[in-house]
């Protein structure tokens, strides 16, 4: 029942976080942030392009294009199409890492705004840094995992989204949960949400990534409803972030 209180609470998050964008730090954040993780997909991708092309090149020759009419030509839409899907997988990846790094500057944000009597323990750089690799990390193996069975159901035409959708659901909750608690856990405390309310935040942000425009914003929105929805249940549930 805590848990169904706290999922109905996921649009009213999401709500107080869309309403936080007009803050002028929030937007130097946001754009320093978009900046840095567009940069770093585009060079994520683009590497692993050169690198199939170069394996390609490697296993059939340098001249394949003249061995196969019209090889060449193919081969650059192929790995044309393949630069996209990796521009896209490489954007979840590294947005989320990115925003794992400035995860303290989110969440002080909205800690200032709606919950200023809290007190959370100062991270050092060093660990934010190591929760953000640690975070792309999981998300990279996590999606490759995924891979294959999205291929599989290729044909479904929806299969592919229903899988990733599922799998980037599970893994944003949780990474968004607890960039949020541990920067307030005391003596060991279980985070405060429950599996439903995590799985319904980060399927809420897997979507909003799919989409043009709202993809730039969609980590910072799912930060800052984290920040709230976690906060909240916490407060619900007696939990001391004192």
């Amino acid at each position: 029942m805590k848990d169904a209180r706290s999922a109905l609470s996921i649009p009213q998050a999401f709500a107080l976080a869309f309403a936080q964008l007009g803050d002028r730090k929030v937007l130097a954040l946001l754009v320093k942030s978009i900046l840095i993780s567009i940069v770093l997909a585009v060079l994520l991708g683009a590497a692993l392009v050169l690198s199939l092309g170069w394996g390609i090149g490697a296993v059939f020759g340098l001249d394949y294009d003249q061995q196969v009419p019209g090889a060449g030509a193919a081969m650059i839409v192929v790995l044309g199409f393949v630069g996209i899907i990796a521009a896209w997988l490489a954007w979840r990846i590294v947005a989320i890492a990115v925003l794992q790094f400035y995860a303290d500057d989110v969440v002080s944000l909205v800690e200032a705004a709606h919950y200023p009597s809290l007190a959370p323990r100062d991270l050092p750089m060093a660990e934010q840094a190591r929760i953000a690799v640690r975070g792309a990390i999981r998300a990279l193996v996590a999606n490759l995992i995924a891979l294959p069975f999205a291929l599989a159901l290729l044909f479904t035409a929806i299969g592919p989204a229903l899988v990733f959708a599922v799998v980037n659901g599970i893994l944003l909750g949780r990474e968004l949960q607890d960039m949020v608690w541990v920067r307030h856990q005391r003596d060991g405390a279980a985070a405060p949400l429950g599996f439903a309310s995590r799985f319904l935040l980060g399927l809420s942000v897997a979507g909003l990534l799919a989409v043009p425009i709202l993809n730039l914003l969609a980590p910072f929105l799912g930060a800052a409803a984290a920040t709230h929805l976690v906060h909240r249940a916490a407060l619900r549930q007696g939990a001391s972030h004192a």
